[in-house]
Order: C-alpha cells, then structure tokens, then sequence
C-alpha cells in the first residue's frame, strides 16, 4: 500500500490522504486548511495528477468539519468519476454547510475581505449529492477501483467526535495475505453529553493512521468532564446571579448543541435558574434541526434527547433587538467560537467586555491572533494586576477594557495524549501514521508509543511523500 499526505502535515488543516492499493486509488477526507485562503487552503490534488498510473476511485468523508470536508468539491471537479461514502449524518451536514461555505466565499470576495475567487459555488453542487453514497455502521462495502487487483472493503466506525463522524477501516489482500488498516480521523474514546465515545475494530490492525490533535497538550489528560462542567456550571451561577449576560462563543456544528444540553441539564437538576433565557440564532439553529431529525438512526447516549427541546429564544436580528436581549441575566449560545470579526459572537462581546457582571466563557480552541485568543490573554495578564487590559475584538472599534470575567474550559470533541497512546495499545498495529497534529504534538507521539510500544514503527508522514506501508 501507498500513502501520500495531500494535505499539511504538521498542522490540523486540508486533511486528506492519498491510499494506492494495488489498482485502487482511495481518498480519506478532503479539507481545507482554514490558515489559508483560495487555493492554497486545498490539498494538493497535483500530486496524483503528476503520477500517470494514480486516480481517485473512491473517497471516504470522515465527518463534515471544514478540514476534512471542505475540499469535496474541488475533489469531485477534479476527479469526475470518483464515488464519495460517508454517513447518512454527515451526508445530511454537507448538504447544509457546503452550500453555507460556497455563499460565505462568494460574501467575502464581494465585500473584499477576500482576494480570493471561491472554490466553488451553490450551482456547483446541485449535481454533485448524487456521488454521496451512505453506510451503516460496521457494515463493510466495497471501494475496489476499476483496475484493482484486489477487492477492498471498508466498514464505518463511530468516532465520538461530532454527529456522523466515523473512522475507517480498510480490509484488502497484499501478497497472499489479509491486511487491516484503520484511520482514527478525528476521534473521541470518551462520551460528551449528546454523542457516545467512539467505538473501534477488533485487534489487532496492521496499520493505524493516527489523529495527534492534542499531541501537545499536557492540561487535556488532566482534566475531566465533569470537572470542567462544573467550573462552567460556577462560571454561569456567578454572572447570572449578578443579573449578567454570560456569552458562551461556539462552533456551530458540534460544540453548539453539546453545549446547549449541558446548560439544559443545569436547568434540570435546577443548578441555574430555569426562566434564564438562552439565545440562539444562525446556521446551529439549522444544525440542531439536523441533529434532532437524525437522533434515532446515529448512535446516542439518550435518543429522546432533542436539541430543540431545550428551551432558546432566536436572538432577534437588529442590533437594537440584540442590545435588548442583553438586558437583565440571560445566556448566548452563538457563534463563531474564535470570535472572529463581524460574527454574532463578536458583536456581543464587544457589547459586554467592559461590563464587571458580565462574562465570556470560552469552550473551544482559538487560534493565536483571532479575537479569541487576544481576549484569554487580556484576561491573563490581568489576573493580579491592578491594571485594566485592553483588547481588540474588531480593529474597526479599537481598544476596549476587559472588565467582565473570561474563562475557558475543555470541552473537547478530541481524545486526549494518554488516549490515543491507549488506543494503540487496544488496536496492536504493526505501524502508527501520526496525522493531524502540530509537529511538536506529533513528535510527543512518536516519543511516547516508541517508549511504550517499542515493536511498533512509528512514521511522520510529510506532505506529499510517497510511504510504503
């Protein structure tokens, strides 16, 4: 078997990878990276273009986050007889995001936020969901290519990590013998609120492409659930029972709705105040729909369980009817999670940043630099000084005091370090492909499974080097 990293390597962003196996040429995810723009976010699809005997039969969409999806129908364009297997869930997701994205780089090239032309556009996808093939879980079926010399089959694996996200795992012959290959992708080994932890394939698999998302984060195993819902669980008694707004920026698909049962649970076990209203609005209120619609058929922890049921408000549209919502204690689930500029989430923290009974609680990953980001550390290097910190949430406002309490908690979709060091264990592979990781994070992963697993081979791969495994 061949394996070719397409996209980057030592980063989170564009992944997809490129698998020849013996006539059949097979594509895991194809993401953007959302560190770049046009057509530097994209894989390299040149690669296989470059290699007169290397096609795309098959692709296989882990799950529809932006750096596994966002890339598909450049992937298509590319690459017209290429079939796409994915879950009923994650089928369902693209359909909604892709055509969001499509308008979002239309938007940004037309208000000149982007230089960029859009990848693709809305009309580019009418035809395309025809190639969207859906399976069931630990079903196998077939992705033999035209020419291939082998069959091979592929079975979906829940990975605990958003609502249709799977793994996969590959099964094919190499000279007169069975060989099992299994891709992590994003993975969760652990239950959030709404999504089961993943569930993986009997051992022992001779290669295991491996996630290093949180390679390089030592807090991540020291933390747990319940300790950081309880933190969070705190965080809102204070700003509520000051009478503030407790701004909670999310990604809208995943953490949105994980979020909103956890608060709804809070209501429940009657930990906040059940008339404390909570506003949503935008594409998580299309997502939870989906969710909702998809509860009986993905795998659960409780299957009665609807997003929409937990009782939210639509935050109204003009800036006055947000500015009223903000009056008296209430909560806002909305996003972007980084708070990037001219976003729901941004707008309000830039209401309520210099308000001493308000607070921003942060539960994702940010980027360095984003709006996110500049605020935890505005509130850092505020914690014992007596100085008040400024921070830029949008350079069109400028400078504002950070008065009102900021946290972050973990909320994480991803297993953490000391997890996937025992999914190693669990699967017993012959070798470890560590993807989708920073470099140090990959390099504590190489590190760790070669002290504890010294009969493994572990390999970095690199972007666009030809492996054989």
């Amino acid at each position: 078997m061949l394996f070719i990293a397409l996209g980057a390597t030592d980063a989170v962003g564009a992944s997809c990878h490129f698998l020849k196996i013996d006539g059949t040429g097979l594509v895991l995810d194809a993401g953007v990276d959302p560190e770049e723009g046009g057509p530097a976010s994209l894989p390299r699809f040149e690669i296989i273009h470059d290699h007169a005997g290397w096609y795309v039969d098959h692709a296989i969409i882990t799950h529809a986050h932006h750096d596994h999806i966002g890339a598909l129908p450049v992937l298509i364009r590319e690459f017209p007889h290429v079939q796409v297997h994915m879950t009923r869930a994650t089928r369902d997701l693209a359909e909604f995001t892709l055509p969001a994205s499509a308008r979002l780089q239309a938007r940004k090239l037309k208000e000149g936020s982007s230089s960029h032309e859009p990848l693709f556009h809305e009309k580019d996808l009418e035809y395309q969901s025809y190639l969207y093939l859906t399976h069931e879980l630990e079903t196998p079926f077939d992705v033999s290519g035209l020419r291939a010399e082998t069959p091979v089959t592929a079975e979906l694996y829940t990975a605990g990590h958003i609502l249709g996200s799977a793994g996969v795992l590959l099964t094919f012959e190499e000279d007169g013998a069975e060989r099992r290959v299994f891709y992590t992708s994003d993975t969760n080994l652990r239950p959030q609120t709404i999504i089961p932890g993943g569930s993986y394939p009997a051992p022992p698999v001779d290669v295991l492409i491996l996630e290093s998302t949180l390679g390089a984060d030592p807090e991540a195993e020291q933390t747990t659930r319940k300790q950081e819902e309880r933190k969070f669980r705190e965080a809102l008694q204070r700003i509520l029972g000051r009478g503030g707004t407790a701004l909670v920026p999310v990604f809208a698909l995943g953490r949105a709705q994980e979020m909103l049962a956890v608060i709804d649970r809070f209501k429940e076990r009657g930990q906040i105040p059940e008339d404390v209203p909570v506003y949503t609005a935008g594409s998580l209120r299309a997502i939870a729909d989906l969710y909702d619609k998809s509860r009986h058929f993905t795998p659960r922890r409780d299957p009665d369980f609807q997003v929409f049921g937990v009782d939210q408000k639509r935050l109204p549209r003009s800036n006055s009817g947000k500015r009223g919502a903000l009056d008296g204690p209430s909560i806002h689930v909305v996003s972007s999670g980084m708070m990037f500029e001219r976003t729901l989430s941004n707008w309000i923290a830039q209401q309520i940043v210099d308000d001493k009974d308000s607070g921003i609680l942060l539960v994702g990953f940010a980027k360095e630099d984003t709006p996110a980001a500049r605020l935890r550390e505005a509130a850092a290097a505020q914690n014992g000084s007596d100085m008040t910190q400024e921070v830029i949430l949008d350079p069109e406002k400028g400078p504002q005091p950070v008065k009102c309490e900021v946290h972050r908690f973990r909320f994480s979709g991803h297993s953490h370090r000391r997890d996937l060091i025992q999914l190693v264990e669990q699967l017993q592979p012959k070798k470890v492909l560590l993807v989708h990781g920073e470099a140090e994070a990959r390099e504590w992963m190489e590190d760790n499974i070669q002290f504890f697993y010294p009969d493994v081979e572990v390999i970095r791969p690199q972007l666009g080097e030809p492996l054989e495994v």
